[in-house]
């Protein structure tokens, strides 16, 4: 039997290769701790970095390359705003801000709002709540057949069936009638959709456009982290829809009993101008239609139209912004908060500023309720939720699960002067990661139906109590996903 004594020396190694090495591993971290130091994180997460690709090089290296980087350079999009004149100054003595007589804290996220993504408080003359799949799709299908001019449509996911399909015709038609159709899905998120979908579709003259498109050969880096998970449909600049209803069956009870449970907003007046901005402001990112057209018809898509009676602001976030403008608007809010914060959420998993925030609001004596889904369809998160429970109900939070069904409703009520319906999730990725879209509506207008759905909605949840008792392997699991909060 050989010993390691009867194995031949290795050949020694020349002090020039290990001097070359040597400077390149220091060059390989210095150059890597420049790169991951300007992303500016926090302190402890920049650390936490540079250490695991000095030690673990391929594989550090490898997951920071696609999960790292938190914001996008779009300089193009400021030069498009700024040559097609999106934000035409002249417009603004048209739009409605906020009462004097509102109050200040609502005075105060008007502001934040306009500050952080450029959009002010605008009005509606019409805010419909929509609660599930039969009554937002009727109401979508409803707008699309009345169009005359033009459907932008904009989705996150969008599924090549029954009610995909049946959307899909539609457009088709509207397309033959002359009407400008532009559809535009997250290249991720509709994976599943093909050439042999979207045919139809062009060949009856309509826009198609894949954002951030995932196949090999194209730009990884940014289309793995950062989706569009924004949920927008207009119709002749009339009439919006946004909410957290992709295109599925999944989502529709007339043909899942089981599907998700969830809700969409349905807007007409000059707020929905701003959900076109958004949409166009995506749209020519995506496929660069503006080198094709000319700034005047983009201000004809951009027109003011109704001005109504109640307040509304389109607040748009995403990583091509360091301001977080959901985010903050969120914090505000919590903040400003005197009586209840209720929160409906299919994905909780707070960040240290949300959870201070609600804990703070809960100990202050604000009614504070979070519901998240009973059964989740994603396992990592869910756990990732239930491990901050405990600190929420400590704080005097009260958390219900919803068991009839996957909650995927993302709705918040904050005393009875505003509510919001969007599509951020109540988790790192909505709030820093993915292109979002809220609408914030001030004054009782929503409040009153959100609040109502709420309670209703808790009639079928149930209640986590703080003495609940997990088994010591389910307390690890969770404790494990809650350190992965940060990508979830």
């Amino acid at each position: 039997m050989l010993s390691l004594s009867d194995l031949p020396d290795l050949p020694a190694v020349p002090d020039t290769v290990k001097t070359t090495l040597s400077f390149a591993w220091t060059a390989y971290i210095a150059i890597l701790a420049v790169w991951i130091v300007l992303q500016k994180r926090s302190p402890l997460s920049t650390l936490s970095w540079i250490l695991s690709m000095a030690w673990l090089p391929v594989l550090g290296f490898g997951v920071y390359y696609f999960f790292g980087p938190q914001r996008m350079r779009r300089q193009r999009i400021k030069r498009i705003r700024s040559h097609a004149n999106l934000y035409a100054k002249s417009d603004f003595a048209n739009l409605r801000t906020l009462s004097d007589h509102a109050p200040q804290h609502l005075q105060q996220m008007g502001l934040l709002g306009h500050a952080t993504c450029d959009i002010p408080v605008s009005t509606a003359s019409d805010v419909r709540l929509l609660v599930g799949g039969a009554q937002t799709y009727n109401a979508l299908f409803e707008a699309i057949r009345a169009a005359r001019h033009h459907v932008h449509l904009e989705y996150y996911i969008f599924e090549p069936d029954k009610i995909g399909t049946a959307l899909r015709d539609l457009l088709v038609e509207k397309a033959r009638q002359g009407v400008k159709v532009r559809l535009l899905v997250d290249a991720l998120g509709s994976k599943r959709l093909g050439k042999r979908f979207f045919a139809p579709l062009e060949a009856a003259g309509a826009g198609v456009g894949l954002f951030h498109d995932s196949r090999i050969g194209r730009r990884l880096r940014p289309v793995i982290n950062f989706r569009t998970h924004r949920k927008i449909v207009v119709c002749d600049g009339e009439v919006g829809f946004t909410g957290g209803l992709n295109i599925t069956d999944e989502e529709d009870e007339r043909t899942r009993p089981d599907a998700y449970h969830d809700v969409h907003l349905r807007l007409e007046g000059n707020a929905v101008r701003w959900l076109q901005m958004v949409f166009m402001e995506d749209w020519v990112y995506a496929t660069g239609e503006r080198k094709r057209r000319t700034a005047e018809d983009f201000d004809k898509l951009l027109r003011p139209t109704v001005v109504g009676e109640h307040a509304v602001q389109i607040v748009a976030s995403g990583p091509d912004s360091a301001y977080e403008a959901i985010h903050r608007m969120v914090l505000a809010a919590i903040n400003g908060a005197v009586r209840r914060v209720w929160i409906a959420t299919p994905y909780f998993v707070p960040g240290s500023p949300t959870l201070m925030a609600l804990t703070s609001a809960a100990l202050r004596g604000v009614d504070v309720r979070v519901m998240v889904p009973m059964r989740s369809d994603s396992r990592i998160v869910s756990a990732a939720a239930r491990s901050y429970f405990d600190e929420l109900i400590e704080a005097g939070a009260k958390v219900w699960e919803y068991e009839a069904r996957m909650l995927h409703s993302k709705t918040m009520v904050f005393d009875d002067d505003c509510g919001v319906v969007g599509t951020a999730n109540f988790d790192n990725r909505s709030f820093r990661l993915n292109y979002e879209i809220c609408a914030f509506v001030y004054g009782p207008t929503l409040t009153v139906p959100l609040g109502a759905q709420f309670e209703r909605d808790l009639r079928k949840s149930v209640r986590v109590e703080a003495d609940r008792h997990l088994p010591a392997w389910q307390k690890l699991f969770d404790a494990t996903a809650r350190l992965f909060s940060p990508l979830l």
